[in-house]
């Protein structure tokens, strides 16, 4: 479990990165006030409801607008089907939420459809003219959504928040370091295979052995524009923030030693690490403390989306689409950048 410094309910309204954020994105909908005459045909259907093809597709039409880079996922079967086998755990487990949950819930959504509008700005009505949807669709979503999630940050106790940061410790670690990134895409967005790439970041490692200055170098060669200017320094960031490879050779590399080049989904890196601080349980801030709750919340969530729909009954009755299947191994992403996704967001 990694450490995540935005409240993970935000991830779960808005992140369509992969099946486990679809599933996190799913909202219970047969409460939503455009289906009062829904004489469409059934979905899917488990012990206690059903969902129509009538909510599915609006339910489908919020995530459009909530997330619009990922929309062309949602016309594949594979993530379609994923998502309703998530609609039909949200919608059950919205059954089961506790009132404080749902009061939790209301006023969370009132404030992300604010920052939402204000996020849009003029465009707000325009797109949801565009889907063919209403404030208050989104706004059931979201309540939807919140009161699952809600309810299950309720149930993580103190003692499991302790021993979830005993057992990722090193993600709160934070530390100052530089690095030099070779992409696999060059800056013509030209593609390179990892052969060349690695020539590229040896050559760069040979300089960097030989005495040359690190700032300077990354300067002239890193493809990361988070830091390339600032010589490649990324200063006092958890190393929670980091895609996993990074992660572990920040945390490991003695500091102020040229690392070997450490390959991750973005291309290779040289880093050298400055300085590192661990934190013990009783230095994090409020806001880490409120992260690794979310973060155990979210992780039993995924598990009931797992397992916990085998003893629903749950049977999927989806059209198939025309649209192409998914590339094997490949799910959708966000915005590329040295770290995940990005150093200036430090959020997995």
């Amino acid at each position: 479990m990694s450490l995540n410094n935005q409240k993970s309910w935000k991830v779960l309204l808005v992140s369509l990165a992969a099946v486990v954020s679809f599933s996190m994105l799913s909202a219970c909908s047969n409460n939503n006030n455009n289906t009062a005459d829904d004489n469409s045909t059934a979905v899917a259907s488990y012990k206690g409801g059903t969902i129509t093809e009538k909510e599915f597709a609006l339910d489908q039409r919020i995530m459009k607008v909530l997330s619009p880079e990922q929309a062309q996922y949602l016309e594949i079967d594979e993530f379609k089907e994923s998502i309703l086998r998530q609609e039909i755990a949200f919608e059950y487990l919205a059954g089961k939420a506790s009132d404080k949950a749902k009061e939790e819930a209301e006023k969370e959504a009132d404030v992300q459809i604010a920052n939402f509008k204000t996020g849009m700005g003029d465009t707000f009505e325009s797109t949801l003219k565009e889907q063919d949807i209403k404030e208050k669709d989104i706004r059931t979503y979201m309540v939807r959504v919140l009161s699952v999630y809600q309810d299950m940050l309720g149930k993580v106790t103190d003692d499991e928040v302790t021993k979830e940061f005993e057992a990722t410790k090193g993600d709160f670690t934070v530390a100052t370091l530089r690095h030099v990134l070779i992409g696999f895409t060059d800056a013509n967005e030209k593609e390179r295979t990892d052969e060349e790439t690695l020539k590229l970041i040896k050559e760069v490692k040979t300089q960097l052995d030989g005495g040359a200055d690190f700032a300077e170098i990354a300067k002239k060669y890193s493809e990361d524009p988070g830091s390339k200017d600032a010589g490649g320094e990324i200063a006092d960031k958890p190393l929670g923030t980091y895609v996993e490879e990074f992660k572990k050779a920040a945390q490991t590399l003695p500091l102020n030693t040229i690392s070997e080049p450490v390959k991750t989904s973005y291309g290779y890196h040289i880093i050298k690490v400055e300085s590192r601080t661990e934190k013990t349980f009783d230095q994090l801030t409020d806001d880490e403390k409120e992260g690794v709750k979310g973060s155990i919340a979210s992780a039993n969530l995924q598990t009931f989306m797992e397992t916990g729909l085998e003893d629903l009954d749950v049977k999927i009755n989806l059209p198939k689409s025309s649209a192409p299947a998914a590339d094997s191994g490949t799910e959708p992403t966000t915005a590329p950048s040295a770290e995940a996704p990005a150093a200036t967001e430090a959020a997995k």
